[in-house]
């Protein structure tokens, strides 16, 4: 069994996952307190997005260790899906189902109590309830996202992934996310894939900087300098893989 998040929610220990020849994480090593926000920056190729699908048990670490919660993410995989939640590109919805059937599906998938207040309750947060019935290959790329993250939320994770939250969004489906943070900031972990300095910096309590799979910076947000931030993450760009 997992323990309860009660101090330490991630922790990350040389963490590496291999490609072939090429080292999308290198020896990745960090620790994330309970309810802590983790912005992590870095150039394309990086390894961001590697890192999050390592820790969200969707690729495997070639070496080294990760536990979020006290489960390890490839000995307590199975358990440990039911303790996180993603968002990402891939909104991992199915476009013939309805939002309603969509979130019903996850609902029982997860096993969530009292599913049908529950997945009314995130249909009106989003403001998708007047469109539960529709199907979801009707939707827009920002109702997509927003029924993405209702669908990350339905099962009151302990650790939430956000790899670009906020991409695709317009401007209100940004301000219902900002505020859907607002309201759950104190109930749960986050650690978020940010290209947007200033948004990344305004949400994080930690942040922490990759280049070429390595951890370049990692700092709690009351420690940062943000001049000298900003250039370690300018001087990273020009190290990225398109």
């Amino acid at each position: 069994m997992g323990e309860d998040c009660t101090e330490i929610a991630v922790e990350v220990r040389e963490l590496t996952r291999t490609f072939g020849v090429r080292k999308a994480l290198d020896r990745v090593s960090f620790d994330l307190p309970k309810g802590a926000f983790l912005s992590i920056f870095g150039p394309n190729g990086a390894g961001k997005t590697t890192l999050v699908h390592v820790l969200t048990t969707l690729t495997a670490p070639s070496s080294g260790t990760a536990t979020i919660c006290g489960l390890d993410v490839v000995e307590g995989a199975v358990e440990l899906r039911s303790r996180i939640g993603l968002i990402s590109h891939n909104p991992l919805l199915y476009p013939d189902l309805s939002a309603l059937e969509n979130l019903e599906f996850f609902a029982d998938m997860y096993g969530v109590q009292d599913a049908a207040d529950r997945v009314r309750e995130l249909l009106v947060a989003v403001e998708l309830d007047h469109r539960r019935l529709d199907l979801v290959r009707t939707f827009s790329r920002g109702m997509l996202q927003r029924l993405s993250i209702a669908r990350a939320l339905l099962h009151h994770p302990d650790v939430l992934f956000l790899d670009e939250p906020y991409s695709g969004l317009d401007p209100h489906a940004m301000e219902i996310f900002d505020s859907l943070i607002a309201q759950i900031r104190e109930d749960h972990t986050f650690v978020m894939i940010s290209h947007d300095l200033s948004k990344g910096l305004e949400l994080c309590s930690h942040a922490l900087i990759l280049a070429r799979g390595k951890v370049v910076l990692s700092e709690a947000r009351s420690e940062i300098d943000e001049e000298r931030f900003v250039a370690t993450y300018r001087s990273t760009v020009g190290t990225g893989v398109s």
